[in-house]
């Protein structure tokens, strides 16, 4: 597998903190050159001192973390602490980071290496996409640099804040609006099908059962995690969002999809967030994105514990 350069740009949380982790057990797949942090699941100021911990907690503290837009282009500001906690990562014990937070903002920095990249970058997009919508107005060029843009968001059936709308889309509805309609080469993993990746307790256990600071983290964070939502659609447990993008950047196979028009509404006070997803027809609807439908949690979750046992 070539080496990906690769940018993440989250809102840790308790699920961005597990994809951070794959994502930084797998330098042999990534040339991570940096984390960007955006409010959303807590606001900014935690979410990139929660980067920072993972950082710490994988002992890499060679990636740099930047904190970009403290709030969404027009949205007002929401967060998740039901979900995840008062602090981001409620339930598990991670270390102090000595791992400084950069001066750099983000936005800045997605600009500045999107314009002089030596190879195109993948940009794993795992919260609000307001950073990279602000870069986009304020270098349209930056389209240049840019190998692929997986997104973590949407719905095709029920919302998770709105009947009508996941919680990132509707975080910033404004900026993944500008997102979509970019031209971008873009993947997009929707509610539908992360809910198919959820973490059993025989899951759970196989984490814990690493026997390390790391395994034991995942564990801790992911044991109440995401639990309104199992009991909200009847799962069989907890659904896990964004470590599905780095598990498919990772292991392509393990998920199918095709190429679809995905539009974002931004009008609609009802329904406002939503992610319209349908059939691509070439005259009136050409295909913007290739819409993952199915995932193979169990390939899932072999591939996260194996990959977390390497730190």
């Amino acid at each position: 597998m070539a080496v990906r350069p690769l940018i993440i740009d989250c809102d840790p949380g308790v699920d961005d903190a597990i994809a951070l982790l794959l994502a930084l057990a797998s330098p042999d797949a990534f040339n991570l050159l940096g984390i960007t942090t955006v409010a959303g699941n807590v606001p900014l100021p935690l979410t990139q001192y929660n980067a920072r911990r993972v950082c710490q907690l994988a002992q890499r503290q060679d990636v740099p973390v930047f904190a970009g837009c403290p709030r969404a282009i027009l949205q007002t500001p929401i967060t998740a602490e039901h979900v995840h906690g008062i602090t981001g990562l409620d339930g598990a014990v991670l270390p102090e980071p000595t791992l400084p937070l950069q001066s750099q903002h983000g936005v800045a920095f997605l600009i500045n290496q999107l314009l002089t990249a030596e190879a195109p970058v993948t940009l794993a997009m795992l919260g609000p996409l307001t950073n990279l919508a602000m870069a986009l107005i304020q270098s349209p060029e930056i389209t240049q640099g840019i190998d692929r843009v997986v997104v973590m968001g949407g719905a095709r059936g029920q919302g998770n804040v709105t009947p009508s709308a996941e919680f990132n889309i509707y975080a910033d509805p404004h900026g993944a609006r500008v997102v979509f309609e970019a031209g971008l080469p873009l993947t997009l993993l929707s509610l539908d099908l992360t809910h198919q990746v959820v973490t059993t307790p025989d899951r759970l256990t196989a984490l814990e059962n690493l026997g390390t600071p790391v395994g034991q983290v995942a564990a801790d964070l992911l044991r109440h995690y995401g639990q309104l939502d199992a009991e909200r659609y009847g799962l069989e447990a907890a659904p896990l969002h964004d470590p599905c993008v780095i598990a498919y950047l990772l292991q392509p196979d393990l998920f199918t999809g095709r190429p679809m028009h995905v539009a974002v509404e931004t009008d609609s006070t009802l329904c406002l967030g939503r992610t319209v997803i349908h059939e691509a027809t070439a005259a009136q609807c050409p295909a913007n994105a290739v819409v993952l439908e199915t995932a193979n949690a169990a390939g899932f979750y072999q591939l996260l514990t194996e990959r977390l046992a390497k730190l």
